[in-house]
């Protein structure tokens, strides 16, 4: 028949308790239909919560359906061996046999079948045309890669046969016919499950050699020919909104874009040597010609772009993205430019982009698409300088994303990162942080700005003037969270120290300070501290602290 596939699939220690066979796995619901005899499950992981898909196959008779098992174990083993962004990622995999019976499992990364996700896209927009486009892309890369690189017919390519991943990438799945190309030509007398399981695929995804089992003449042919045809089946499915009953429903291209037309008829050339490489049709179509397109295959390719590319990508990416679908740019993009950051191959330039696609998400989605990469940022070294640059970006923009990250979070894990910042050779990082700390004060603890202060307190008598001046006003803006104790502990000596610094902004701050703290002092400390503290200011050379100075005695005057 065809070669042994009945290998083992995984170790039950991977999936199931140690106590027996229980799945590591809640499944949830499943979908109304998946290729081949499996059944697709949406399922979550027992020990971390994530989300997962699981995939089960049942025969109750290994010995009366063998056909049914190597295919279905071909499918699995394919999946583990065949590794490639554009095609399903196995996590883990296990059979159980019960007597007579077989259930095989297979968990993947959380998909969704892609008829099912269509069925919640817009029926026409120029901006959901751009999204196909992108996911015929995926899908013809995949397949490209299995005829050009590896000589492998998929034999089912279809909507049946693709799944939509969390973050929108189309990916082949389905490998349960995988075969090597020259393998087919030895027909039933062969190990090629292609040909021995082509009873499970529907006519109208056959070419026609395929449809009347001319085994011997297919590795004639190019090694994509078969799924050439099935590429032009996934397009003609994908633009009319639904599956193909018959062969002729091909004909119908009223529904297929006038840039993809020649190369769609090109895939179902009647004669094998005539259908387009799915390979040229990812280099050449101008269908791939728009910017989501565009946008995603240079975020793929980001590594291998120079300095001055990735500057220009990045600054004029928030424009693009506002001509992009929501969808595609919080789901896709926002994630690709959060990892590129992460592992280094995006400039500090990103992060203003990636806070642009993050903009409407809910605080949920916030937290687990932006925080855990802004945390990431955060903890990383800033002796490297495009670490440092990072960091400068995050603190710029501080004030974008301050409102999503827990009062918990901010206090015991950005703070203490951003903190090192205060003590920085570079004066431009020092006053940043002073900025960017009066955002996040409403969320620090009493205990946090015990610590805070000390670092003021330094940063009271820096040598540059401008960071004095910005400490003080900083003070006089976070004295409303302090603990009273601590206000009037700190407070009064804080700001009468700037009183007699040499740098006229730092006199004025001083001054502006009291008067926006002037509840907090007791008649007895205005009297003695901060009137003879004050006074002198009235002759003083800057006509500003002059005036900032009558105020101040008025306002503590009335105090008394």
């Amino acid at each position: 028949m065809f070669g042994n596939f009945g290998v083992n699939l995984g170790s039950v220690g991977n999936l199931f308790g140690a106590s027996g066979p229980r799945l590591n796995y809640d499944l949830g619901e499943a979908y109304p239909r998946a290729a081949g005899g499996w059944t697709h499950y949406r399922a979550t992981s027992k020990e971390d919560g994530s989300p997962a898909s699981v995939f089960k196959f049942v025969c109750n008779d290994v010995h009366k359906e063998r056909v049914r098992v190597e295919v279905a174990r071909n499918g699995a083993k394919r999946l583990k061996t065949t590794r490639h962004p554009n095609i399903l990622m196995l996590k883990d995999s296990l059979e159980v046999e019960e007597g007579d019976k077989l259930t095989i499992y297979v968990v993947t990364e959380s998909v969704m079948p892609l008829e099912e996700h269509l069925k919640d896209l817009p029926t026409s927009t120029s901006q959901r045309d751009e999204y196909y486009a992108l996911g015929i892309r995926q899908v013809a890369t995949a397949v490209s890669f299995l005829a050009n690189d590896c000589a492998l017919v998929h034999g089912g390519v279809s909507m049946s046969t693709v799944v939509v991943t969390d973050r929108l990438d189309w990916k082949l799945a389905g490998l349960d016919l995988l075969s090597e190309h020259a393998a087919i030509g030895r027909g039933t007398h062969g190990p090629a499950p292609l040909v021995h399981a082509a009873f499970s695929v529907p006519d109208q995804y056959k070419p026609e050699e395929y449809r009347r089992g001319d085994w011997a003449g297919i590795p004639g042919g190019p090694p994509w020919a078969i799924d050439a045809w099935g590429l032009g089946c996934l397009i003609q499915e994908v633009y009319r909104g639904g599956a193909i009953s018959r062969t002729d429903q091909l004909r119908e291209v009223d529904h297929i874009p006038q840039v993809l037309l020649k190369d769609y008829q090109r895939l179902l050339a009647t004669a094998p040597e005539r259908r387009y490489n799915p390979k040229k049709l990812v280099e050449n179509s101008s269908l791939f010609s728009n910017k989501l397109v565009e946008t995603i295959t240079f975020l793929d390719n980001l590594t291998l772009k120079d300095s001055i590319e990735k500057e220009q990508f990045f600054r004029h990416l928030p424009r693009v993205m506002e001509s992009l679908a929501k969808a595609p740019v919080q789901r896709k993009i926002l994630p690709h430019i959060g990892e590129a950051l992460v592992f280094g191959s995006a400039p500090a330039l990103a992060v203003s982009p990636m806070l642009h696609a993050a903009e409407g998400l809910s605080d949920d989605d916030f937290a687990s698409k932006v925080t855990p990469t802004i945390v990431k940022l955060f903890a990383k070294e800033t002796a490297n300088a495009s670490d440092k640059l990072v960091r400068v970006a995050l603190m710029e923009n501080l004030s974008r994303f301050a409102k999503h990250l827990p009062n918990k979070l901010a206090d015991e894990t950005i703070f203490p990162a951003m903190s090192s910042s205060f003590t920085d050779e570079d004066p431009f990082v020092r006053e940043l942080t002073l900025k960017a700390t009066l955002v996040l004060a409403p969320k620090l603890t009493q205990r946090t700005h015990g610590n805070l202060l000390k670092y003021l307190s330094k940063l009271q008598v820096d040598p540059e003037p401008p960071i004095r001046a910005n400490t003080t006003i900083l003070l006089g803006n976070i004295a409303r969270y302090l603990a009273e104790a601590t206000a009037k502990r700190v407070l009064l000596n804080a700001f009468t120290r700037a009183l007699r610094d040499q740098f006229p902004p730092a006199r004025k701050a001083g001054l502006m300070a009291l008067c926006s703290t002037v509840d907090f002092y007791e008649p007895g400390e205005a009297a003695q501290r901060v009137l003879p503290a004050v006074a002198p200011l009235t002759v003083d050379p800057e006509r500003e602290v002059r005036e900032c100075a009558f105020r101040c005695l008025d306002m503590f005057t009335d105090l008394l």
